[in-house]
């Protein structure tokens, strides 16, 4: 039975490609032949200056740019094109001085969102050499000695959500963290890593679905935490997908030797074996995760490009079956056929049904329900949709 659920799956997954690639091409005389690069040349036309990422009016220091920026740096190394590599360039230097300060960026706010575009970092100073990307990421790190935590050592998302860890959170922080320990620290800091995940694993998961919920709060203090658990009450595809990403891009960073690495990959497997009995007919998955069947939820692109990438990634890394492949060709069908859009008259290609953004608490105050999450703004090109569809399509060569 389950080699015929595989056969199944397989024959399923070979027609959706062929019917997306065929409804595609119908509207382009010549397609590209990388996904990845027509939509970086579509976000280039799109934001000729990369600040412009986002919508934004001025360069800021930010996690989305942090994000669809690592992706051309992917695209970069992967096709040698320096157009990649200045539009990135271009971003950085706007924002980091030769002092290794950031400007927008403030430490007192202990924002984790604020770590992610740290990796540029990284990147920068690989191909450079330019002793103000290694002060820059000892800027950001100064953030994480003295960052406000949850009595058993977890991250606040934010100084001002108090005593609150949210998925988002681990892809923003715990990436950059174990890259910084791998490069400059010791074997046994990727211990305060684990930490991050091993409390999600404690404390955000829910019973019956066995998925992360967005949001927990220590304090049980707020209107969207349960009274006993200290849980948000919903699924969020897309704070799942940050997760997720979180787990498989820690996984490469941690020495294989490494203890705890091992337990995270187990829990990385479970954690994607669970999305799998969510995903729909398309392969692509619902704003509300578990909730498929109810009024007005939708396919969402952002959280399904990061699951594709997710399951992607953790297929070459072997933290997942090779066999995984099946899944991973669905839900990446699943994001050409359903999102992708091609303007006729500027041949360049969207991706649409992105969540624009979603949250807990603050002003006005989002109580973490299932109407709330259905009555944020959605829009096409969303740098968390674009990013990981990138990353994703390289993974393949596509």
């Amino acid at each position: 039975m389950q080699t015929f659920r595989y056969l199944s799956i397989l024959l399923t997954c070979i027609l959706s490609v062929f019917r997306s690639v065929n409804s595609i091409a119908s509207n382009v005389k010549n397609p590209p032949i990388m996904w990845s690069i027509w939509m970086a040349e579509s976000e280039m036309q799109r934001h000729p200056h990369a600040y412009l990422i986002d919508w934004r009016t001025a360069a800021r220091w930010d996690y989305t740019h942090g994000l669809e920026l690592m992706a051309f740096a992917k695209l970069y190394q992967k096709t040698g094109d320096t157009r990649y590599f200045n539009y990135i360039k271009e971003y950085v230097d706007s924002l980091v001085m030769d002092d290794g300060t950031i400007k927008t960026y403030q430490q007192s706010k202990y924002n984790i969102d604020m770590l992610n575009a740290g990796k540029l970092l990284f990147f920068m100073y690989d191909e450079t050499g330019n002793k103000k990307y290694r002060l820059a990421i000892d800027t950001l790190v100064k953030q994480l000695e003295k960052h406000p935590r949850t009595t058993e050592g977890g991250f606040w998302h934010k100084k001002r959500y108090t005593s609150q860890m949210w998925l988002d959170g681990l892809y923003m922080g715990a990436p950059f963290y174990a890259e910084y320990i791998r490069r400059y620290g010791r074997k046994e800091q990727f211990s305060d890593v684990i930490k991050q995940f091993q409390l999600i694993e404690k404390h955000l998961y829910r019973p019956d679905t066995q998925l992360p919920v967005h949001g927990w709060d220590e304090s049980k203090s707020q209107k969207w935490a349960d009274p006993i658990t200290g849980q948000s009450a919903n699924h969020w595809s897309r704070s799942i997908g940050w997760y997720a990403m979180a787990m498989v891009d820690v996984l490469a960073q941690l020495p294989d030797d490494y203890p705890e690495k091992a337990w995270l990959s187990r829990r990385f497997k479970h954690l994607i074996d669970r999305l799998l009995h969510y995903q729909n007919d398309t392969g692509t998955w619902y704003q509300v995760t578990d909730k498929g069947d109810e009024a007005g939820n939708y396919p969402e692109s952002s959280g399904s490009s990061m699951f594709t990438y997710a399951i992607i990634k953790g297929i070459l890394d072997n933290a997942l079956p090779a066999y995984y492949l099946v899944y991973a060709e669905q839900s990446y069908a699943g994001l050409i056929d359903e999102f992708i859009a091609v303007d006729k008259k500027t041949k360049r290609i969207s991706i649409t049904s992105a969540c624009e953004v979603a949250g807990l608490g603050g002003k006005p105050y989002r109580d973490g329900s299932y109407d709330y999450y259905l009555s944020e703004n959605i829009r096409d090109n969303d740098p968390k949709a674009v990013g990981p569809f990138i990353l994703a399509s390289l993974l393949l060569g596509r």
